[in-house]
């Protein structure tokens, strides 16, 4: 038996809730219910009471609970919080810290696996705010599931309908079964490189690209997820560390080069920053001027230090040596002679023609000795995720 925290938020789809309990409880676990007031208009205190047969919690403000602590003891006795439905809303609650009522106050507060199933309205889900949220949150570890796809009570289709009781059921008994599974790259170090590097030209300017370091973060998260210890050495980028995981930042290649070289040894090293292939000979001191003054207006390049093969050539190599490659053409080909090149194990390309680099979508092919593994189009994240768990799979 398993005690599971279920909180249940505003929406029509808080009728499938009730459901969920049913499940749960003919399972064997125990269900505590923690109702938010917008949820309360939807289904009632006394019909989750009945199913669960257990008190169903309401507000912050009561005073025998509060007392006593009551919110911290909930949030401290689920063996899994789960959040169904999980409004747009919420969400935004959740990603921003917010603990202004009981729900979200018992989110902040435990320190339990979180499990969230959406349930808004389509373009509430495909909103930017929205996919920032939910991009936030699983980095926080939190899992957030896909919502359904259909029609919806306000009359449009498209994702975002809460998934049906048996999935939401089915999703809470695999984050049981992993909370208590061994993780898989427990007492394994990997090392990940993530974002652009910044070349100085004199003090205004410098020599950059478009690396949004989005993608190795949320590998760097998801493979902490797994139990790695992660050492991320991330170049100039505004984004939020991700759970678990120690960050080195640097700015500029030789920068990252020595931050690698120090976090060494690692069972595996992801390389996924973009870095600048040249540096400015002698930047300038002072800002350098259209007519030349400050400094000479012809910049003189000295090439970049190459980590990656360096890494994979070096004598602390690690066991799995993992490289990106962001092509514009000839995505697989230019992969493949990377690969060789470079002597890494795994070369990850993925095709940056358009509008791709700094999106939060990729479409990556993974070139090995084996050959070639292609994915369809995915969230990061979820690449982040596959891309973890096949990593694991190789060290194991």
């Amino acid at each position: 038996m398993k005690r599971i925290l279920l909180i249940v938020g505003g929406g029509i789809a808080a009728y499938k809730a009730c459901e969920l309990v049913r499940l749960l409880r003919k399972a064997g676990h125990r269900v505590r219910c923690v109702l938010t007031e917008s949820g309360a208009h939807f289904v009632t205190p006394m019909t989750l009471a009945a199913l669960s047969e257990d008190k169903v919690y309401t507000t912050l403000w009561d005073l025998k609970d509060e007392a006593e602590m009551g919110h911290i003891q909930l949030s401290r006795e689920a063996d899994l919080v789960v959040v169904a439905p999980a409004t747009a809303d919420l969400l935004a609650r959740m990603a921003a810290g917010i603990a202004d009522d009981l729900a979200t106050t018992l989110l902040l507060a435990t320190d339990k696996p979180v499990l969230a199933a959406p349930a808004m309205n389509v373009r509430m889900w495909q909103h930017a705010a929205t996919r920032r949220n939910v991009a936030q949150l699983r980095a926080d570890g939190v899992t957030v599931l896909e919502p359904d796809e259909g029609a919806m009570a306000c009359g449009e289709y498209g994702p975002g309908r809460l998934p049906e009781p048996p999935a939401i059921f089915a999703a809470i008994e695999a984050a049981l079964a992993a909370r208590d599974a061994p993780a898989p790259l427990a007492g394994k170090h990997v090392l990940i490189t993530a974002g652009p590097t910044h070349e100085p030209i004199d003090p205004v300017r410098y020599i950059a690209n478009r690396s949004s370091g989005k993608q190795g973060f949320a590998i760097a998260g998801a493979l902490a997820r797994l139990g790695a210890r992660v050492t991320l050495v991330a170049g100039p980028v505004a984004l939020p560390t991700p759970l678990g995981v120690t960050r080195v930042d640097v700015e500029t290649a030789r920068e990252m080069a020595a931050a690698v070289d120090a976090a060494l040894p690692a069972d595996a090293a992801v390389m996924v920053a973009a870095v600048a292939d040249w540096r400015a000979k002698g930047a300038a001191p002072q800002k350098i001027k259209k007519d030349g003054s400050g400094g000479t207006p012809t910049l003189r390049l000295a090439e970049n230090p190459d980590i990656l093969a360096t890494l994979a050539k070096g004598d602390h190599r690690p066991r799995l040596v993992i490289g990106f490659a962001a092509e514009t053409e000839q995505v697989i080909d230019h992969a493949t002679a990377k690969r060789a090149r470079k002597g890494a194990d795994w070369i990850v390309a993925n095709d940056v023609s358009g509008d791709v680099m700094g999106g939060d979508a990729n479409t990556i092919h993974i070139v090995t000795a084996d050959g070639v593994e292609s994915w369809e189009k995915l969230p990061k994240d979820a690449v982040a995720d596959r891309l973890a768990t096949r990593i694991a799979d190789a060290l194991d």
